[in-house]
């Protein structure tokens, strides 16, 4: 056997391992750092007297004789090395090992620790808030209990007057609002809800202005849809489009959007605030907004682009209502009631994108509100107290159609008053009125006005007669009046900037 290989057996290797980084592993003699015994390295890196693995690679071996890996005498390489010998740190980078390891699980825990804290704070604020709801609520339901025992002790005229022909008797509370900020009312009947404007529930995460959807069904509200960076100044329903809602807001822009989808589909840019606006019911795919200015935009909702028409500037427009062309002898044509500081006018759609104008014999200076009755061609025009007249007036003017003697000039439209209703001594807020048939009375209308002097109620008159029917206890200024109706049952809705009250009609 040969003796080199007996020196690479175990028991050498046993030996070798004593003066490790000393001695050549084939002959066991300390190597040197000059001669034939110099120290030499193989690529597999292990250590030799140059002489001693020159010898074996060159007398027949191929191979390391430590590792066995392919060798040749042109591996050899030179090392300058007094002395080698390798430290232990096995135990060192096992260590750290476990220490990257800790580290890593104690960032995770910190991590965790930090998410449950803002988790544990989230739901300390929605404790708060609806802590502070429940107790608004709370209080919102002994008011409305307190106005109910104010409603059942009606005078025994008012109940006269009262039970000839029903009244309202109050139904229910819905909180819109807990910041308060609500400005108008509208109903869609195809989906069965109201609409309020509102600032946004989540303002620091969706900003802005929308409306909150409340069923009819069950008087609560369902959720927030949100439209306009500004606030929203008007809303509208097409008597065709089931679901599509226009609104009209001080951020320069005119939205529809749809109800079925939450989504605004169509925006148009007026470049001014806009006050009111209001679909065309003789054609449904014209609308209108009626801006801060005075103009009056005519949009086609098939022309994404821009407006088609603008009609003259009064003032800035406070209310836009569309009435109908109908088979009527006293005012058979349609167009658009615009309401503004100043007086109002009717634009009378005469086709397509044509409009005469018509000026209404109106006071100048103190209106606020137009609202019309289609069915019966009248409309609600709501001055404000003024020196000559101290209280909050609703007149109802009736409007008519009066032919020229010279059959070359078109007919002459105006109004003329036929009622007028007097509310409170103060009207600081543009709120909005309601004139709208009086339910099962067979074509009796009713006015509806928000008191805003006695802080606040809600006054119901005979527009027929004239008569007071009945006065509703409110908390806060009536800003806007809904009627409704659902499964046959008349309903009336008004809207604080904080609460929506409903009552029903029996």
């Amino acid at each position: 056997e040969d003796p080199v290989a007996a020196a690479a057996s175990p028991a050498g290797e046993a030996e070798a391992d004593e003066g490790e980084g000393e001695t050549c592993s084939i002959c066991f003699e300390p190597w040197t750092m000059a001669g034939d015994h110099r120290l030499a390295a193989l690529r597999c890196g292990h250590l030799f007297g140059f002489i001693c693995i020159s010898r074996w690679l060159t007398g027949g071996g191929s191979k390391c004789p430590q590792c066995n890996k392919p060798a040749k005498r042109g591996h050899i390489i030179f090392l300058y090395a007094r002395k080698l010998k390798a430290l232990d740190n096995a135990e060192e980078v096992r260590l750290k090992s476990r220490l990257e390891l800790e580290q890593g699980s104690r960032r995770m825990e910190q991590l965790e620790v930090a998410q449950c804290r803002q988790q544990m704070q989230l739901m300390t604020d929605e404790n708060v808030r609806l802590r502070k709801e429940v107790e608004e609520l709370r209080r919102w339901k002994a008011q409305a209990a307190f106005g109910s025992s104010q409603g059942a002790s009606l005078s025994s005229s008012q109940r006269q007057d009262s039970s000839s022909g029903g009244h309202y008797v109050f139904s229910k509370a819905v909180l819109v609002s807990q910041t308060g900020g609500s400005r108008v009312l509208s109903y869609c009947e195809p989906l069965g809800c109201l609409l309020a404007s509102q600032p946004s529930p989540q303002a620091t995460l969706v900003p802005g202005f929308g409306v909150k959807k409340i069923s009819t069904a069950t008087l609560k509200p369902s959720q927030y849809v949100p439209i306009h960076s500004k606030q929203i100044r008007g809303l509208a329903f097409s008597r065709h489009q089931d679901s599509l809602l226009l609104s009209a807001a001080l951020d320069n822009t005119i939205k529809l959007t749809s109800l079925m989808t939450n989504t605004v589909v169509q925006a148009y840019n007026t470049g001014r605030p806009v006050w009111s606006c209001c679909w065309c019911h003789d054609n449904n795919n014209y609308i209108y907004a009626g801006l801060a200015n005075g103009s009056v935009l005519v949009y086609d909702t098939r022309d994404t682009s821009t407006y088609v028409q603008e009609l003259a500037p009064l003032c800035p427009v406070v209310s836009l209502s569309y009435i109908p062309r109908a088979a009527s002898s006293m005012f058979p044509c349609g167009g658009l009631i615009a309401g503004s500081l100043e007086g109002g006018c009717f634009w009378e759609h005469v086709e397509g994108t044509t409009y005469t104008p018509h000026i209404l014999p109106l006071e100048s200076g103190n209106c606020t509100d137009i609202q019309v009755e289609p069915d019966s061609r009248h409309c609600l025009v709501t001055y404000r107290p003024g020196r000559a007249n101290p209280s909050l007036r609703c007149v109802l003017m009736e409007l008519s159609r009066t032919p020229q003697t010279d059959s070359r000039q078109p007919p002459i439209c105006s109004c003329s008053p036929v009622q007028t209703f007097t509310a409170g001594s103060s009207c600081k807020l543009l709120t909005k009125n309601a004139v709208f048939k009086r339910p099962a009375g067979e074509g009796a209308t009713l006015v509806c006005a928000g008191d805003e002097a006695t802080n606040s109620t809600m006054e119901v008159w005979d527009a027929g007669t004239g008569a007071l029917l009945q006065k509703m206890p409110a908390d806060l200024p009536v800003l806007d009046i809904c009627p409704f109706e659902v499964n046959q049952s008349s309903f009336l809705a008004s809207l604080t900037e904080k609460m929506l009250k409903v009552y029903k009609w029996e």
